[in-house]
């Protein structure tokens, strides 16, 4: 029979710390699958990334709606836009210049657009998509 003694402050110490860990490691993980789909103006959806403006990582050539939540949590679109410099750092202070300006909080990323010419076809779809939408809480808006 084999004896071995814990001490039971550096037992708890661990298992505090390894519960912490496992928190954080959910937590990121909860961040990185945090997506928004928005409809252009065709019915296509498209899957977006979101990002905190301050926290977006620097990006590839990409899509991106520029957002601010309403009242009620409900995403607001400020701007549909294209980044297409090759240096990812320029397409984030891009970005969050043009966020700041608007007053953004968010920013959605779509990278699924394989090449310029396609990440041109989904910005005018989702810009056009927009516009309409914006029109038609407009006209719900006046008919009040």
């Amino acid at each position: 029979m084999v004896a071995r003694i814990i001490e039971l402050a550096v037992y708890r110490a661990q298992r505090t710390l390894a519960q912490e860990e496992m928190a954080q490691r959910s937590a990121r993980a909860n961040e990185a699958t945090h997506f928004h789909f928005w409809t252009g103006a065709s019915g296509k959806r498209y899957v977006h990334s979101v990002y905190d403006l301050v926290e977006c990582p620097p990006l590839p050539a990409s899509n991106y709606v520029l957002v601010r939540r309403n009242m009620h949590g409900r995403p607001e679109a400020l701007s549909v836009g294209r980044v297409n410099s090759g240096a990812p750092s320029l397409n984030l202070a891009e970005i969050r210049r043009r966020g700041a300006e608007l007053g953004a909080t968010e920013v959605h990323v779509h990278l699924l657009a394989d090449n310029a010419k396609l990440g041109k076809l989904v910005e005018f779809d989702l810009r056009t998509g927009q516009i309409e939408a914006d029109m038609a809480r407009f006209a719900g808006r006046r008919a009040h």
